[in-house]
């Protein structure tokens, strides 16, 4: 077994060394950009409904492209603060800890999200549950939180898609269930303290599954509108000068109808952005150089069976090569 993994090591390190490519991962900090013989790809997911018993799933790849799960498959990690995991997003901070948070269910009493650390991607501490909504005692929910690291404020800024009824009724009608959602946020140094949470971006539409990056000087925030009637389910684009914004009107669509969980590599001039094509029980894949034409080329991706609404990010090699195969 020895053997087997310093030959599976050797391998993906010659692959990786003889790569010549750069990448800007989810959180935008070009300290974390892509060193094709130090880094690799992860993919963060979780099955099914992300019920009892599941939790999180990582799956590894050396072009962006063909992604193999680790660990078998199975788990790497199960919350014990909450019967549900959904849309797990991993980002590493500047101090090298990787920090995860995920959806804790669909509708609750204490409008939260899950929260855990790591080093190794392996051992989990600090989880907890995360309450981010006291101060609107009638929000139905917290879902797909992301993070990102501001780095010019050394500090987190956490964000989320949450109903409250009849805040935003001109499009009420809008959504399944009485659902209509817009991105709120908080702000961290340390995910002890928390700041009150505020308005991050109304499009004027229902809209959740924010992730932002940062490029070329600007925050570039993708997000699906969730607009059900009539269907709309797809992934636009809007922009800032600052984390917080304000953001700039949403872009046209840029991907079909019907997906969701977009998450996004940079590498070298071209932009990665994938998302769970969850009616069709797949993972989508469309590409552009430029943000404003995209191309779909799903046909060209592999993904772990069952993968959903994942995050894909950069890690140290030397991380990699100590997880589960």
């Amino acid at each position: 077994m020895f053997f087997r993994k310093l030959l599976f090591c050797a391998i993906a390190l010659i692959a990786f060394s003889g790569s010549a490519f750069a990448a800007v991962n989810q959180n935008g900090d070009s300290s974390n950009a892509l060193d094709a013989a130090k880094q690799v790809f992860l993919f963060s997911y979780f099955h099914d409904n992300g019920g009892p018993g599941d939790g999180l799933h990582l799956a590894w790849s050396e072009d962006a492209y063909k992604w193999s799960a680790l660990n078998g498959d199975n788990v790497l990690f199960t919350p014990t603060v909450s019967k549900v995991f959904r849309d797990p997003f991993i980002l590493r901070g500047p101090d090298g800890v990787f920090r995860m948070v995920w959806t804790t269910g669909w509708e609750a009493k204490r409008i939260s999200f899950g929260y855990a650390e790591s080093r190794d991607l392996i051992h989990w501490t600090n989880e907890k549950d995360v309450p981010v909504m006291t101060d609107e005692p009638t929000a139905r929910n917290c879902w797909a939180p992301e993070i990102f690291y501001v780095a010019s404020k050394k500090q987190y800024m956490i964000f989320w898609s949450t109903t409250i009824p009849g805040r935003f009724p001109a499009t009420d009608s809008a959504g399944d269930d009485g659902y209509n959602h817009r991105i709120y946020y908080t702000t961290t140094t340390d995910f002890e303290t928390f700041a009150p949470a505020k308005l991050l971006y109304d499009p004027k539409f229902n809209c959740i599954d924010a992730t932002i990056v940062f490029s070329d000087n600007r925050f570039i925030m993708f997000l699906k509108n969730e607009t059900r009637w009539p269907p709309k389910k797809n992934i636009v684009i809007a922009t800032s000068e600052n984390a917080e914004g304000p953001y700039s009107l949403p872009s046209k669509p840029i991907t079909t109808n019907w997906v969701e969980g977009p998450t996004v590599l940079r590498i070298g001039d071209t932009w990665n952005l994938y998302y769970d094509s969850y009616t069709l029980n797949s993972y989508g894949l469309s590409q552009s150089q430029d943000l404003k034409h995209w191309k779909m080329i799903s046909g060209k991706l592999k993904m772990p069976a069952g993968a959903r609404h994942g995050t894909a990010f950069a890690a140290p090699f030397d991380i990699f090569s100590k997880l589960p195969k």
